[in-house]
């Protein structure tokens, strides 16, 4: 038995995001995960709580670097408080040229500054709790002031936000093992393969160091699929997914996945066609091989034994698409109340 959560293209206008909610919502979905890319994460996780009465909703993933801890802890909050306690913080870090080249903000050493943040926002909801002064120091971040006309406790009764990570490497598992409450794995990263050597000894190195079981924490697979309704879905879409495959393996930072099947030299193939501006190159770099390999393929009929043969055993929750056709919702609907049991 699995949860079952599903995601949105990042480019989806704000005003079509209640729809798509409840569209989720509708489907039997336990959660819509945000993703954020040319909009807002916090922003978008709004609209989708206000829409939706069951699901949860978790960023996947908010940018942390880009914004101080206590902004993100207001944020947080509030969403949890408007929504009954069914957000869920959703951080990465995103890789050193968006952080200083997109965003324009500082960079250091992920994990390390990760840590320091998570004490900040922790040190925050505690504050919002309790009503009482804050006493937090870290190498990166500094909280020791909040008069209460800034607090919007004491509150009790709202619940805290519960903290997952999302990353690549073997220290972001291990650090979300030791603090957080799950994690969400990239879609790069989300094959067996890496589950099995990198993340879940990651996740329960990190869960020792704490003096917990890493079952505690929820492992969400963010999975990359071809699915469809029919065989000629299946082609066009695994056409999209071969040219989005290209453009993520192009990120030094996602090839984890690649060494695992001594595929690197593919990785930075994909990167040089991208520094010589030939993006209309990259998908005939990925093989059928590589694909059929990384990204699995099944109608939504298959659906199920396919996630269950594939990652059962290495993760308790799973991300499967919703339809790019409304009209196969029904289906997709079946696939999940299988999977959920």
């Amino acid at each position: 038995m699995f949860q079952v959560y599903t995601g949105m293209d990042p480019r989806l206008p704000l005003r079509a995001v209640p729809a798509h909610a409840r569209r989720a919502e509708a489907a039997g979905y336990d959660g819509l995960q945000v993703a954020e890319t040319v909009h807002d994460a916090l922003a978008v996780a709004l609209l989708a709580l206000e829409h939706t009465e069951r699901i949860t909703v978790r960023t996947s993933v908010a940018l942390a670097f880009v914004r101080a801890p206590l902004l993100t802890a207001y944020s947080a909050w509030d969403l949890s408080a408007f929504s009954g306690g069914r957000f869920q913080l959703g951080l990465g870090t995103q890789i050193r040229q968006n952080i200083q080249d997109r965003y324009g903000m500082p960079w250091s050493e992920p994990a390390a500054r990760m840590r320091d943040y998570i004490g900040a926002l922790r040190t925050a909801f505690a504050t919002f709790r309790t009503g009482e002064r804050p006493a937090y120091e870290g190498d990166h971040y500094r909280m020791t002031r909040m008069q209460p006309y800034f607090n919007p406790g004491p509150d009790p009764d709202t619940a805290e936000p519960r903290i997952y990570l999302g990353g690549v490497n073997r220290a972001m598992c291990e650090l979300a093992g030791e603090l957080a409450d799950g994690f969400v794995t990239h879609p790069t990263n989300s094959d067996p393969r890496y589950l099995e050597r990198i993340c879940r000894p990651g996740l329960a190195a990190g869960a020792a160091r704490a003096g917990r079981s890493a079952d505690a924490l929820e492992l969400v697979a963010g999975t990359q699929l071809v699915v469809g309704a029919t065989r000629a879905d299946l082609d066009r879409e695994r056409e999209r997914q071969r040219r989005l495959f290209a453009f993520l393996y192009s990120t030094p930072a996602y090839r984890r996945t690649l060494e695992l099947y001594g595929w690197a030299d593919l990785q930075e193939k994909l990167a040089a066609l991208i520094r010589d501006d030939q993006w209309d190159r990259l998908a005939a770099l990925v093989t059928d091989d590589v694909l059929e390999t990384l990204v699995p393929m099944g109608t939504y009929a298959e659906l199920p034994g396919l996630v269950r043969d594939r990652w059962g055993g290495l993760a308790g929750s799973v991300t499967i698409p919703l339809p790019a056709d409304p009209a196969h919702d029904p289906l997709v609907a079946e696939a999940v109340a299988e999977l959920r049991g």
